[in-house]
């Protein structure tokens, strides 16, 4: 299972037509990989704007901090109401849904940004389907 790249860069459009979100944003201004099963993308940000998702061509190239998760967990994070323990960052983590490592600094200093960032698509018209 995949998920097509314009469901990936749909992130970006939600994220920066959502100006509270872009508003507690503005000091973040990194890059973060993003794992969604077997492809990894580099997600650019400036100043609370995700300004860049781009598949990652080169192994070598990394951002601050990585998120990893299935695709199907990221397809039921992404769902409208998503089933318990995929509807939050932190609750996929203890059932190993997701992984993060990396600096987790930045992460945990802008916590909620980055919940709200990878949520922003939730009930998009983000669904199986799209697979």
């Amino acid at each position: 299972m995949s998920v097509p790249i314009g469901v990936i860069e749909r992130i970006r459009e939600c994220v920066n037509s959502d100006t509270a979100l872009v508003r507690r944003g503005r000091f973040v201004s990194l890059v973060f990989l993003l794992g969604v099963g077997e492809q990894d993308y580099l997600v650019s940000i400036e100043s609370g704007r995700v300004v860049d998702i781009s598949p990652r061509a080169l192994a070598t190239t990394t951002g601050r901090f990585t998120i990893r998760a299935d695709a199907s967990t990221w397809l039921e994070h992404w769902k409208p109401m998503p089933v318990r323990d995929y509807h939050d960052l932190f609750s996929m983590l203890p059932k190993r849904l997701a992984v993060i490592d990396g600096d987790l600094l930045p992460l945990m200093q802008n916590l909620q940004y980055f919940k709200d960032v990878l949520s922003s698509i939730r009930g998009k018209g983000v669904s199986d389907a799209t697979v």
